[in-house]
């Protein structure tokens, strides 16, 4: 496989834009009205008027029009250049936005190439890309509206046509993995680069791939590395598996398997940069970035889609994995149902779940994780346990199903993952502090929610804003107000300028002191800088992962309620029990692949 840098956006698959030059019919000057009207002038303006209302109609005679239109986005303002040639929609070009890159470059070929085959914007949203999806359908009616074609009012529920159900024949394949996030994605490619002859199917039902990997800043758990060669990591690139052995011992993990998953991480950094993917950013111990300003997710997403699309892989988006097809306790394959209402089963010799965890259930929250589900998630809208109940009809073992990893600091309403500051603390609307900004999991998140109206602000200082990178670009973005003063950054952000002052003595009190902060339980690291600028953001803290699942062996085999494994069957990622996350998932889509490739008959 060739080897490339990936730039920094994840380039759509929409095809260029052709852009036929139009031109205008002239211009002239007007003067103000006289007080009379005179026939001669009564007729010009009737002819006037009459001309008019057939320019819409020579327009689409005259051949291709390129209309520019708008819509709002997730993230506000979105331009789109819209080409209609007699009435036909031709081509969509995606201009200035302010979207979620990693979910645009995504969305947009497809929901472009659905709005093009119906010739309307009164198409089925991608999933996974919801807001994004309605900005793009409701500047294309602005378009038409221009063009003075007909258009339905778009709303969020706007979609396509009812379709019928149908089932399909049935689909042979070597093995099949349901769900194309991090650890699909991995599983897929290297079963492929197992046995390149292997036939390998991807469903996910998301329109888009790459699940919530796309949006993560760090891969961490990652060893012998490049980049921690070059920062002189020594701990993490000499005697590294033993050093990370030693580690993750008490995890949780089995020994056998965090054996196995030492051995995958020091072979990853390798793995990815044979794609293309280089993550040259190490930032103290495990953890990488791309580069200083450039999340991971980003890009080891992108180049994955890439490789396995190189490799021949057949990708089924908008194709859910319903049931396991299991025959005298083997799996033999798994159920399916497309958007199209189309359900068929896949019949292979080695079946890979990679569903993911439950995050955006509440339902399944609420019977294994009581309590949890009174919190949001910063979880991608794909989590919904969908195996979670398959699983358990079948017999195999679940285990930790009540472990929740809860992130302390969200964006409201944007749900981008922030914080990270050196020193911040947690304000409400009057300005006090309420609890230790050391907090963390479902208490943080009730005792936010019980603040009044839910509304808690996370505030640093340029200090803060120096130390950490997330907090940089979020600042850079527009996320967080700004304040020259502490006063100045209580009124943009709608709280008690005395309480948040007061709030700051208090702790930068302590802090100079060298004396424990009441609420922090601590001695202050520091205190909050004397001069500004300091920055502001609401948040919430949110479920983040689900972090108990279906539990497997050190091949990536489920296991059943007695511990014997399953014969076809795999397992990786969040839909089963690890202690890790984003690398560990990687790390066993990788065994799971592998080893369905090395059984095949």
């Amino acid at each position: 496989m060739r080897k490339r840098k990936l730039l920094k956006v994840f380039a759509a698959s929409a095809s260029a834009l052709s852009l036929v030059a139009c031109s205008g019919s002239g211009t002239g000057e007007t003067t103000a009205a006289p007080e009379t009207t005179t026939a001669a002038e009564a007729s010009a303006e009737e002819t006037t008027a009459a001309q008019e209302e057939t320019t819409e109609e020579a327009k689409q005679a005259e051949g291709p029009v390129i209309y520019e239109a708008k819509g709002s986005g997730y993230g506000g303002e979105l331009n789109l250049k819209v080409t209609i040639d007699g009435g036909t929609i031709t081509e969509l070009e995606l201009g200035d936005h302010h979207e979620t890159n990693v979910v645009m470059d995504r969305a947009f070929p497809v929901i472009r190439e659905r709005i093009l085959e119906a010739n309307s914007p009164e198409v089925d949203s991608v999933t996974a890309a919801t807001f994004s999806s309605y900005a793009v359908k409701t500047a294309v009616a602005d378009a038409m509206a221009q063009a003075g074609l007909e258009a339905a009012d778009i709303t969020m529920a706007t979609a396509g046509p009812e379709k019928e159900a149908k089932t399909l024949e049935d689909v042979t394949a070597d093995i099949v993995v349901v769900g194309g996030g991090p650890s699909g994605l991995a599983a897929a490619i290297t079963a492929k680069q197992t046995n390149k002859d292997a036939n390998v199917i991807v469903v996910e039902k998301m329109d888009i791939l790459s699940g919530n990997g796309k949006f993560d800043m760090n891969f961490y758990d990652l060893i012998n590395s490049q980049a921690q060669k070059e920062a002189g990591n020594e701990k993490w690139t000499v005697n590294q598996v033993e050093n990370f052995i030693e580690e993750k011992s008490s995890a949780g993990d089995s020994e056998a398997r965090v054996k196995v998953w030492a051995e995958q991480e020091n072979g990853l950094d390798a793995w990815l940069r044979d794609m293309g993917v280089e993550l040259n950013n190490n930032y103290g111990a495990m953890n990488h970035m791309a580069e200083e300003d450039q999340y991971a997710g980003e890009v080891i997403q992108a180049g994955m889609e890439e490789c396995a699309r190189e490799l021949g892989i057949d990708i089924r988006t908008g194709t859910k994995g319903v049931d396991l097809i299991m025959e005298d306790k083997r799996c033999t394959g798994v159920n399916v149902e497309n958007n199209d209402k189309e359900s068929y089963a896949i019949k292979a010799q080695h079946t890979i779940i990679a569903t993911g965890g439950f995050c955006s259930s509440k339902e399944l929250l609420a019977e294994y994780a009581p309590g949890y589900e009174v919190l949001n998630t910063s979880n991608q809208m794909g989590t919904t346990g969908d195996f979670v109940k398959v699983f358990e009809k079948n017999g195999f073992k679940m285990e930790n199903m009540g472990n929740v990893r809860v992130f302390p600091n969200i964006i409201v309403p944007r749900r981008d993952l922030t914080g990270g500051a050196d020193v911040s603390i947690l304000v409400n609307k009057e300005g006090a502090r309420f609890i230790s900004e050391n907090a963390g999991g479902l208490e943080l998140g009730t005792t936010i929610q019980a603040q009044p109206d839910g509304a808690v602000f996370s505030i640093t200082d340029k200090t803060g804003y120096d130390s950490f990178y997330r907090i940089r670009k979020h600042v850079g973005l527009g996320y967080y107000s700004e304040g020259q003063t502490l006063g100045e950054l209580a009124e943009a952000l709608g709280i008690d300028a005395a309480g948040l002052e007061a709030a700051v003595a208090a702790f930068n009190e302590a802090a100079e002191a060298g004396s424990e902060d009441e609420l922090l339980k601590a001695v202050p690291s520091r205190p909050l800088d004397a001069q500004g600028p300091y920055y502001g953001v609401r948040i919430e803290a949110a479920n983040h992962m689900t972090k108990g699942g279906v539990s497997c062996n050190e091949n990536a085999q489920v296991l059943y309620e007695d511990g014997t494994a399953a014969e076809g069957l795999y397992a990786a990622g969040e839909v089963t029990w690890q202690s890790g996350g984003y690398s560990q998932s990687v790390a066993f889509g990788r065994v799971a692949g592998e080893q369905a490739a090395l059984n095949l008959d």
